[in-house]
């Protein structure tokens, strides 16, 4: 009689690894992007209504004068307050709003990471207080409105180098995913300041600013320019005060070099 082998039955396929989406952005960079898009659908506003809105909330050094000569502005008092916030949501053009999103991309994520939703809108309000008031003291009575997200983006990356070259830190070359690499112990500033890869990415992102004086814009009759002075009061706004936000332990090592 023939007799044949036992069937055995075939191993199961092994599972598919997950699929990685290509932008793994944290949700409040994503809802911080999201509403950098929304408010710029006002430019398909008419044009008065449009420039309304910039002379509404973007931020005009002339609009504090307190001389004799002083400016009527539309919105009145309460712009006097919230447009140093409200000019970082707005941009001239889409290349505008492109080029700081696309800057703001890998350091955001980082901070948006390290900080959570709460402490990092904070942190982009307070970066671009720090930008408009940098704009102020150099633009002084200047009737041109600025605007742009560029300070807080500065502002942003400053808050990135103190944590970003850390062993195990997403620009460090043991890397590992993003969520761990956002939350190693930073540098003490001090520290991070003798570190000679923070010395080359300072001297090449204010050699950026200065020579090209890209981001920022300035809108208004005597036409477009940089507010470059407002990307370095963000950006010192983030360096200087990013302890503040910083939920992060230092580590015993860390402490001991401070």
């Amino acid at each position: 009689m023939d007799s044949s082998p036992e069937t055995q039955p075939l191993p199961p396929p092994p599972p598919e690894p997950p699929r990685e989406p290509i932008l793994n952005l944290p949700a409040a960079l994503a809802a911080y992007v999201a509403l950098l898009a929304v408010i710029h659908l006002r430019v398909l506003l008419p044009p008065d209504i449009e420039y309304w809105t910039i002379e509404v909330f973007g931020f005009i050094p002339k609009r504090y004068d307190a001389t004799l000569l002083a400016t009527p502005f539309a919105g009145g008092s309460g712009a006097k307050v919230w447009s140093f916030v409200t000019y970082s949501l707005l941009h001239a053009n889409l290349s505008h709003i492109i080029f700081n999103v696309l800057w703001l991309l890998p350091f955001g994520s980082a901070v948006a990471r390290r900080f959570g939703a709460t402490r990092f809108f904070l942190f982009m309000a307070v970066t671009a207080i720090g930008g408009a008031l940098a704009h102020l003291v150099t633009h002084e009575h200047e009737i041109a409105p600025m605007i742009g997200a560029s300070a807080s983006v500065s502002g942003a990356m400053a808050a990135a180098i103190r944590f970003a070259f850390a062993r195990g830190s997403f620009l460090s070359l043991r890397s590992g995913d993003a969520d761990a690499a956002a939350r190693v112990p930073a540098q003490p500033l001090i520290r991070a300041l003798r570190d000679p890869r923070v010395l080359a990415f300072l001297a090449i992102w204010f050699g950026i600013n200065i020579i090209f004086g890209v981001g920022s814009i300035a809108v208004g009759n005597e036409g477009a320019s940089v507010a470059w002075q407002a990307h370095i009061g963000g950006f010192f706004a983030g360096l200087l005060l990013f302890s503040l936000f910083d939920p992060v332990p230092r580590s015993a090592q860390t402490s001991a070099h401070n």
